[in-house]
């Protein structure tokens, strides 16, 4: 269980794609976010990250969007679960930099 291949969606409506994981817990692939304040329109964007590969298969996670279509970058990090359907649910948290003028703007730029 939990192997990260594959389409996943949140209940916002945004959309992974991991294509592989290989056999150290790494991989890639794209992030579709559902919704930004970003001026440009939304497009797919590359992510790479890495999953740690537990026997149990509820493993923790890691991975960094680098957004096409603005100046930021966010980072995700949670844990897969087996669920009581039997499903995999991916809980997750994320840190998103903005890029910003000037040092004094800093502490606006992380949400």
């Amino acid at each position: 269980h939990c192997d990260l291949t594959g389409l996943w969606k949140n209940e916002l409506g945004s959309k992974m794609r991991v294509y592989k994981v290989d056999s150290q817990g790494n991989f890639s692939g794209e992030y579709i976010t559902a919704k930004s304040i970003a001026t440009k329109p939304i497009e797919p964007s590359p992510l790479i990250g890495t999953q740690h590969l537990d026997e149990d298969g509820q493993c923790t996670f890691g991975f960094i969007v680098n957004w096409k279509f603005s100046d930021s970058t966010a980072v995700f990090t949670g844990q897969c679960f087996v669920g009581d359907d039997g499903k995999d649910v991916l809980e997750s948290i994320w840190l998103l930099r903005e890029k910003v003028d000037s040092m004094p703007d800093n502490w606006k730029a992380t949400r």
